[in-house]
């Protein structure tokens, strides 16, 4: 599964938040950058973002002179960070829920920063949809836990740890289709294995 880190564009460019709007436009221009990260104060202070949307909505709509205004006048911050080991789909799914064009990749220290752009040319879409590659997840992961039952036993912790694994590809993929489950493949396999279920519900209880 491609993650962030996967697409994300490393080059890029930080500025500093008591630059003047007019730098920010400058550098911006001089790369062909859309957005820049607001470096941090401090190694506890969050990172800011100031996007060409911020510049043109808040700067050129009204007229106002680039040179006078601080970059941390338009900018957004704390601006949303991406963790660089989360799947695609969910990069997207946040960009679609905070209506995003681009975010700062972080884990400790800025990584790059992704985009709309980044998700839709690298992250393989059209020739490996999600839906797809998760139904084959799912398939090779109901083998998977017959496997580990047939060899241990229906009843063990290493059998309830791989229908663990079931359970959430299939909540993965009912939740991405908008769809309810009537019935887990767990509860397939207890409909063979009435044991398993026991094994289960016992080994919640041991673990609190």
């Amino acid at each position: 599964m491609l993650k962030a880190a996967d697409i994300m564009t490393k080059d890029v460019a930080t500025i500093r938040s008591s630059a003047t709007v007019a730098q920010a436009v400058e550098l911006m221009n001089s790369r062909g950058w859309r957005a820049l990260i607001v470096e941090r104060r401090h190694d506890q202070d969050a990172y800011g973002i100031i996007t060409e949307a911020d510049i043109v909505y808040k700067v050129i709509a009204f007229g106002k002179d680039p040179a006078k205004l601080r970059v941390h006048e338009i900018m957004s911050k704390p601006c949303m960070a991406i963790n660089p080991n989360l799947g695609v789909a969910y990069v997207a799914r946040l960009f679609a829920e905070y209506h995003l064009l681009r975010a700062p990749v972080i884990q400790g220290k800025l990584l790059g920063i992704i985009s709309l752009s980044d998700i839709i040319s690298e992250s393989k879409f059209v020739e490996e949809p999600q839906e797809v590659l998760l139904e084959e997840e799912l398939h090779d992961a109901v083998e998977n836990a017959r496997s580990i039952c047939d060899r241990t036993s229906p009843n063990s912790r290493e059998c309830g740890a791989a229908w663990d694994t079931v359970d959430e590809l299939q909540a993965e993929i009912a939740h991405q289709q908008s769809k309810k489950i009537f019935k887990t493949a767990f509860e397939e396999y207890c409909e063979e294995f009435p044991e398993a279920m026991q094994g289960r519900v016992f080994d919640a209880w041991c673990s609190g």
